[in-house]
């Protein structure tokens, strides 16, 4: 019996001691907007981004598919790299199917250390066939400075295929000429960035936006206490460092970048002729306008009658055509569309007349024409 009231006291105990951790974490939910975005996807930290590689490079192992005789930039290429080999050949006696020229390009992230590897992609530029089964001999990969940053070599991989037949038959999956080699480039310099010697940071919006830049300062302002947060342009907000992380520029931007800032957009309407697909945010607003839509539709047809004489009258079996002609034109009312509608009024309003995608492109290019269309048309 005294175990049990023991045992029956500290569930007791410990459930007292989950309620307010339970009640915190609902109200941390709750007070979150449902709009809202974390700093870290809506910034990005001016000065450290991707740079690009590029590169030169042979890949050998083909199964003559590669770059022939025409390509000479492939045999000088071919050349070069054989008598550095101490291997002294005469350009004109190479034939060499099995070797393709290609550039190779990659993106070096920030932050990244002497060793680590790198994605990369490879692409002809000769007029191999396809690059399937081939090896990417040693490539240096530079930058836009000229210094290399890189080292890359391995096994291509594809993902799709190419194959020719007799007759002139062939059959092709993707694009052969286009590999990727994952973790193909060893990375031989670094691009050094010291983020704690800063004493003030430059978030640059992904999206330029003076309701959003402004939210983005009062928000850090809010968490800092203090003002450390300034708008600087619709497109960058300048953060002062607090003296508490002075050195600790890493510490500091690991909690500035998880709040949660409500952004701002502009209101936008996206289409795509070619598909009738169209998209509208929910900002979009129409002025009052009436709309009328309809079409005419014309739709011609032929038919064949079969003509048969009397019998023994010796006549001929002939068929004679015979043609129709009918117009038909909707009958559609006018639909009024009242000022300040949100996006799913509009949709319905649009519906009640019986319009498709593709005359609703038609319609809000109109409205956009006549000057009733709150919103930005981009199309596709």
């Amino acid at each position: 019996m005294r175990t049990t009231h023991t045992t029956r006291f500290s569930c007791n105990r410990i459930a007292l001691r989950l309620v307010p951790l339970l009640l915190v974490l609902l109200f941390g939910l709750q007070t979150a907007p449902l709009d809202a975005a974390r700093l870290k996807d809506i910034t990005h930290v001016q000065g450290v981004r991707t740079n690009q590689l590029i590169g030169y490079g042979l890949v050998v192992g083909l199964n003559k598919s590669g770059d022939d005789q025409k390509v000479l930039f492939t045999v000088q290429s071919l050349t070069s790299m054989l008598s550095r080999m101490g291997i002294r050949v005469n350009p004109a006696d190479i034939r060499a199917r099995n070797v393709a020229a290609v550039v190779v390009t990659a993106s070096l992230p920030p932050f990244a250390s002497a060793g680590n590897t790198l994605d990369i992609q490879v692409a002809s530029i000769g007029n191999a066939k396809s690059l399937q089964g081939g090896t990417l001999l040693m490539t240096p990969l530079r930058g836009t400075d000229g210094q290399i940053f890189a080292i890359a070599q391995g096994s291509l991989s594809l993902g799709g295929y190419s194959f020719a037949g007799g007759s002139g038959t062939s059959v092709q999956k993707n694009h052969p000429t286009v590999a990727r080699i994952p973790g193909g480039a060893i990375i031989e310099r670094e691009i050094h960035v010291d983020l704690n010697a800063k004493d003030k940071v430059v978030l640059s919006l992904l999206h330029q936006d003076f309701t959003t830049a402004t939210r983005v300062a009062q928000v850090v302002n809010d968490f800092l206490a203090g003002p450390f947060a300034k708008a600087r342009d619709a497109g960058a907000v300048v953060v002062r460092v607090p003296r508490e992380f002075d050195g600790r520029v890493v510490d500091f931007m690991a909690q500035v970048e998880n709040l949660n800032v409500t952004t701002d957009r502009r209101a936008r309407v996206v289409m795509n002729e070619r598909t009738g697909t169209v998209i509208m945010g929910a900002d979009v607003r129409i002025s009052t306008i009436a709309i009328a839509h309809g079409s005419l539709k014309v739709q011609i047809s032929n038919s064949f009658n079969v003509s048969q004489p009397a019998p023994f009258s010796q006549g001929k079996t002939t068929t004679t055509p015979e043609s129709s002609v009918q117009a038909v034109e909707e009958k559609r009312q006018l639909a009024v569309v009242r000022e300040g509608v949100t996006l799913g009024e509009v949709v319905m309003a649009l519906n009640a007349i019986g319009v498709s995608p593709r005359d609703l492109i038609d319609i809000l290019q109109a409205i956009k024409a006549a000057g009733a269309l709150e919103a930005e048309i981009e199309i596709l």
